[in-house]
């Protein structure tokens, strides 16, 4: 069988991820640093691309490498529309609602569309995005709220948590569409989802301010109490950032660096060990929501992300949560090995490619009859 050569290409706030595959096999890997100083020259993500470009095409003339052979691109996919998880072609409009962020998030995940297809283009091979952040497969009952016309929206690190998900039953000899888990990432924001049978039909909200506090992010709050918060003369965009950027270790303890809080828990600090252990408390929590939704039929708990390096937080889950299904952890972040593992699968047949409609994956019409 053919082993695809993958280019994969992963922005990020400050650096610029880019790996070659050879099948499973990572023949090149860079993380290109930019100075904060240099991105704030650009009035908007979109406007950092021919810079980004540059800078991978320097790294890659001095490493010497050459990609006339690959036969994949993938980027990181983002500022699309919310879209069901699977590999999506890069065309005209996934390409139009990355350049101009079509669901009203600035991120740089948006150059990752714009990267791959320049790339591709250029070596005459084909284009795409595997799970992006934008991935929602909500079930009806987990979309709707209590007001009318507010509904739940998902946003969840959907490409290491479905990734995790197929490499696990994999090993267990088993298809990811014939299992149930709950899948958590932990890092500096905590996805925690419930998959069934191939889909993510549960998680939070990880930019919405839900599920478990994070090291930048506040997680869930009590309404009334948020809505005071919001009244007292706080702005919108101070409020706005409890939830990604200032919130959860950064509000209560001054830093987003988890080792730090550990340490000043493990020290006896008072503030800092309930902040730890709060964290996860509530991930115990969401984990117990998420097996309730699979009614109990999980057939695995699996943790991924960088503080699963900590092994008092994975004892300390696997204490808790054992009962439910066997608990795995996979510490760190596989996102450049999981872009190219789905470029693979459509590549060899395994997956079929996916067309982005640009609109919509779920109807509003269907909550409002």
């Amino acid at each position: 069988m053919k082993e695809y050569k993958i280019l994969t290409v992963n922005p990020g706030s400050t650096s610029t991820k880019i790996a070659i595959f050879n099948g499973t096999q990572k023949l090149f890997s860079e993380n290109v640093s930019h100075e904060a100083s240099e991105l704030a020259k650009y009035a908007g993500i979109s406007d950092q691309l021919s810079y980004r470009e540059q800078t991978i095409r320097t790294l890659l003339a001095e490493s010497g490498v050459r990609l006339d052979d690959i036969d994949a691109v993938v980027g990181r996919g983002g500022g699309l529309l919310a879209v069901e998880g699977g590999v999506y072609g890069i065309d005209g409009t996934l390409l139009d609602h990355a350049v101009r962020g079509a669901n009203g998030v600035q991120h740089p995940a948006q150059l990752g569309p714009q990267l791959a297809k320049k790339f591709a283009d250029e070596i005459g091979c084909p284009a795409f995005v595997v799970n992006p952040p934008d991935t929602d497969e909500l079930q009806p009952v987990a979309r709707m709220t209590g007001i009318k016309g507010v509904y739940r929206n998902v946003h969840l690190h959907a490409l290491n948590l479905k990734e995790t998900a197929i490499q696990h039953a994999a090993g267990m000899g088993r298809k990811y569409e014939d299992c149930n888990f709950v899948v958590c990432h932990i890092g500096g924001g905590i996805s925690v989802s419930a998959h069934q049978k191939g889909r993510m039909i549960d998680g939070n909200d990880i930019v919405g301010g839900e599920g478990p506090m994070a090291p930048t992010r506040c997680g869930a709050v009590p309404a009334t109490e948020l809505i005071n918060y919001c009244f007292s003369g706080v702005d919108k965009k101070t409020a706005k950032a409890l939830c990604t950027k200032t919130g959860g270790f950064v509000s209560l303890l001054g830093t987003s660096d988890a080792i730090e809080v550990s340490n000043r828990a493990a020290k006896g600090e008072n503030v800092a060990y309930l902040a730890w252990n709060t964290m996860i408390y509530q991930i115990v929590k969401e984990i117990g929501a998420m097996a309730a939704t699979l009614h109990g039929k999980v057939d695995g708990i699996l943790l991924g992300g960088g503080m699963v390096r900590s092994k008092e937080l994975v004892d300390k889950i696997t204490e808790a949560c054992s009962f439910i299904a066997p608990v795995t952890a996979y510490p760190g972040e596989f996102e450049m090995e999981a872009m190219a593992a789905g470029a693979i699968r459509v590549l060899t047949g395994v997956e079929p490619l996916k067309t982005y409609t640009g609109k919509l994956c779920w109807d509003r019409t269907d909550f409002e009859d």
